[in-house]
């Protein structure tokens, strides 16, 4: 068996793997861009055979692959086009997929990697010899019928991204909300410290704490939402500068359509297409409210990690669970190790942003952006990793964190922030006056009012009651 075959282009002959599904344009792009060794996400991969998939459904029901008039499919080549284009949405090729995403800055090469695994394919599955010279089903007069490059790359990037978002990111949001939710609901009777500038503040309680960070989450949820929906427009339809040359005037719409059918998300054809194929600012502020969710992520996986330090010089006001040794050299140490790693997934987002929007800016003149395979590689692998993280984070750190309620109340007792509560009965100048002393001697607020009769003892016990500091009240 030999290891490569011959395969044409209007280049001239190629080298190309026996039995490989992809051509001579697919290989010339492996030998021009052995960049990075980081190949397109499954996900984009899936997105454009499902984009193919949908634009021949419309092809075919337009009548233009029967009726195309150099090449005309039957009946059963259409289907077996039709198979080929779902066998790439569904992942089973994904190995025919060997390009760089560090490419032509349009994704051409990738766009005809699809075309030609799937004219290939579909060829094997009508009957046909794949390795014939003359395609009877074409890479170009077929499969990418009636689009170019420039708008169907950007729109398998949309829909890659919205499918992604709607699947992996947003099914895990959800159960980070309801984890921090239902600590907070547990842990709303635990009175603590709060902190300010990292230096000790007036008490509120672990459950409202833990409330806020329900709220970040429940917030990431909203930003998630509204991610997907800026990426609706599909510029699919304005082929190769926004005209729509060479293809029918419903080719866009129905292939929209087609798309929302078979993802349950609610895609457009693109208002104007001069814009939807020349920019990709929706990209951009899709990430953008990406990187706020990341945001979210690291602030509420570094908070968990402070409030956890310890377990005997720190805070320590909860507990973690303990999933592996934490150092080389000093035994027994534990370590947050879910936070750090949602820490640097955040970080990996938060640089990804950088990436998007520079390439947004910068990427797009005139007709066509040429950033777009990096654009669409790193926001795949933004969602990717927050997706993940944040399902880490809930599954391994938060649904078994304990609350320390003893350390909590230990911290509020000793605190000089509890004169906060007196200053307005006894003026704000006497107040620090009786911190500053009670640092000095060691005593606390309480013991300090109480040996000075600061006030009658009823009333010192109500100023100084934890619990009636954390809610608001009229006197």
């Amino acid at each position: 068996m030999p290891q490569y075959r011959i395969e044409r282009d209007s280049m001239g002959e190629v080298r190309v793997p026996a039995q490989a599904y992809y051509g001579a344009q697919t290989q010339r792009a492996v030998e021009n861009f052995p960049v990075s060794g980081y190949r397109l996400p499954p996900e984009l991969i899936h997105a454009i055979g499902l984009v193919k998939y949908a634009a021949a459904i419309v092809n075919r029901d337009l009548g233009r692959l029967a009726g195309h008039k150099k090449r005309p499919l039957d009946d059963k080549q259409i289907e077996a086009l039709l198979q080929a284009c779902r066998e790439v949405a569904e992942g089973r090729l994904d190995d025919q997929f060997p390009i760089d995403v560090f490419q032509t800055g349009s994704g051409t090469s990738s766009n005809m990697n699809a075309n030609e695994v799937i004219a290939n394919r579909a060829i094997e599955l009508a009957g046909g010899d794949r390795f014939q010279a003359e395609k009877p089903i074409h890479p170009n007069d077929h499969v990418n019928l009636g689009q170019s490059t420039n708008d169907t790359f950007p729109t398998a990037i949309h829909v890659a991204v919205a499918r992604a978002i709607q699947e992996q990111l947003l099914p895990q949001l959800r159960r980070w909300q309801q984890a921090l939710a239902e600590k907070a609901k547990a842990w709303d009777r635990i009175v603590k410290i709060g902190r300010t500038h990292l230096a000790d503040a007036t008490p509120l309680r672990l459950g409202q704490e833990l409330s806020g960070f329900a709220r970040q989450a429940e917030l990431s949820c909203e930003r998630a939402q509204r991610a997907l929906q800026a990426v609706l427009e599909l510029p699919v339809g304005g082929t190769a500068v926004g005209t729509g040359i060479n293809t029918h005037p419903e080719f866009g719409r129905r292939v929209a359509e087609v798309l929302a059918q078979e993802t349950g998300i609610p895609f457009v054809e693109a208002v104007n297409h001069f814009e939807a194929n020349a920019q990709r600012d929706a990209l951009v502020e899709c990430h953008g409210q990406l990187r706020a969710v990341a945001v979210s992520l690291f602030n509420v996986a570094n908070n968990i990690r402070w409030l956890s330090c310890g377990p005997r010089c720190g805070f320590y006001e909860v507990r973690l669970p303990e999933l592996q040794p934490g150092s080389s050299i000093m035994p027994g140490k534990v370590n947050p190790v879910i936070c750090e790693s949602a820490m640097q997934a955040a970080a990996r987002v938060m640089g990804n942003d950088q990436v998007i929007a520079f390439s947004g800016a910068t990427g797009g003149q005139f007709q066509l952006n040429i950033m777009m395979p990096v654009m669409g590689h790193a926001a795949l692998e933004s969602v990717r990793l927050l997706a993940n993280s944040v399902g880490l984070l809930v599954d391994k750190c938060i649904q078994g964190m304990e609350a320390n309620a003893d350390v909590c109340q230990s911290f509020v007792e000793k605190s000089l922030a509890l004169v906060t509560s007196l200053a307005p009965l006894i003026g704000y100048d006497q107040a620090a006056a009786l911190a500053k002393e009670a640092f000095t001697t060691g005593k606390t607020i309480r013991q300090l009012c109480e040996e000075k009769q600061v006030l009658p003892p009823e009333q010192l016990q109500q100023a100084l009651d934890p619990w009636r500091m954390t809610e608001p009240h009229a006197d």
